[in-house]
């Protein structure tokens, strides 16, 4: 049997949108949530149980990172 192929199935594991910001990041990628997480934590902020899940929910929706190689 030939299985079709979906090609939105890869698409659902990476993120939506990357945003380059040289400068602003490290060489490797960073997620969104990520980003609010420590922002939120230097304020001190502590971290509950929707918040993680706001995190993940961030970082699959856009994904930071540096310069293109």
């Amino acid at each position: 049997m030939n299985t079709p192929i979906d090609p939105h199935a890869e698409q659902e594991n990476s993120p939506r949108h990357r945003v380059r910001l040289p400068g602003f990041t490290a060489d490797s990628a960073t997620g969104l949530g990520d980003v609010v997480k420590r922002a939120t934590s230097l304020l001190g902020i502590k971290p509950c149980g929707p918040c993680l899940a706001r995190a993940e929910r961030l970082n699959t929706w856009m994904v930071l990172s540096g310069p293109r190689k």
